[in-house]
């Protein structure tokens, strides 16, 4: 006993080293390809930062509803969207605060909203048709897909006015081949360093007999969510704020678009007794609260990062007592 609890701290800690120097090679290699390319490190970190550390997420979200655990499906989009915005985000705050462009406030963190509102009226069947569980069908996989789209529509719209500023992207720091084998070996290194985390570390709370929903949002939805945590505060501190916040926000409308609404799609409906409209508003809360701290001074401060973790302590409070 004894030797196993040793043995999962210790591959849970050499996972963790991994991931930190890993994120150091990722956010390299991709601020280097976006100059390039000559666009801006804020698609990057909206498109291959955002949608390579959700990896993980995607991976459980396919086993989940394969295996019949819909808990653990909900429970990791669900929860690692409020995680992200409430701990990931916050935490690379407090480390190091940096400005908000005003195009996140104006056009990517709308989006968000949109696509969190949504997925909450999507999770509405137990008010508008008396269902006993909140379910997810195929048209509503469709439905998710369809705002992904709109997503990818602005993404594009970057892309053309990037177009138009070549001249004031910076200098590549390495070639193209070069760049895109840091950000292929950062990449590998960032999500087989989270698994050796999330899986030793919920082999711990497992074996101490912590219920599945309660490992879900913690557990799981952080320990997929170190992908973001290390890559945005690395990102920050080399002051590639574009990548750092693009990398929240297009991780957590691929969450909500891909990771839940593409499993649905091809495998079919999913349904939960677990999880109730009250988490649903907390993602909501989450992403306003971004959107106003964001918007009053282009600035989260780190007070504002501090009520992101109470609220987020609050959630697991509930979900405890519940």
């Amino acid at each position: 006993m004894l030797i196993n609890l040793l043995l999962n701290i210790g591959l849970a800690v050499a996972g963790f080293v991994m991931l930190i120097k890993c994120a150091d090679i990722f956010v390299d290699g991709s601020a280097s390809l976006a100059r390039n390319f000559k666009i801006s490190t804020a698609i990057i970190g909206l498109t291959i930062v955002a949608f390579g550390t959700s990896a993980p997420e995607i991976a459980i979200s396919f086993n989940s509803h394969l295996s019949g655990n819909n808990d653990l499906l909900f429970g990791n989009v669900i929860g690692s969207s409020i995680t992200n915005i409430l701990v990931i985000l916050a935490v690379a705050i407090l480390v190091k605060p940096f400005k908000i462009e005003l195009d996140v406030i104006r056009k990517q963190i709308p989006i968000l909203l949109w696509v969190t509102l949504g997925l909450s009226v999507l999770f509405l069947d137990p008010f508008l048709n008396g269902a006993t569980t909140h379910s997810l069908s195929r048209a509503d996989g469709a439905v998710l897909l369809l705002f992904f789209s709109i997503f990818v529509y602005y993404l594009i719209t970057i892309l053309k006015a990037d177009k138009e500023k070549e001249s004031l992207i910076e200098a590549p720091k390495y070639k193209r081949t070069k760049s895109v084998w840091l950000i292929l070996l950062g990449l590998a290194g960032i999500i087989f360093g989270s698994n050796l985390v999330v899986n030793h570390v919920e082999q711990l709370a497992t074996s101490i007999g912590i219920s599945q929903k309660i490992i879900s949002v913690t557990v799981i939805s952080i320990g997929t969510s170190l992908p973001e945590l290390v890559t945005i505060i690395v990102a920050g501190k080399k002051g590639e704020n574009k990548m750092a916040i693009g990398s929240i926000i297009g991780g957590n409308i691929f969450n909500i678009c891909i990771v839940l609404g593409l499993p649905i799609l091809i495998l079919g409906e999913a349904a939960t007794m677990a999880f109730t409209f009250i988490d649903v508003i907390f993602m909501i809360l989450a992403a306003v609260l971004l959107w106003l701290f964001s918007a009053t001074s282009r600035e989260i401060k780190r007070l504002e990062a501090i009520a992101f973790l109470a609220i987020y302590v609050a959630y697991v409070g509930y979900i405890i007592i519940q």
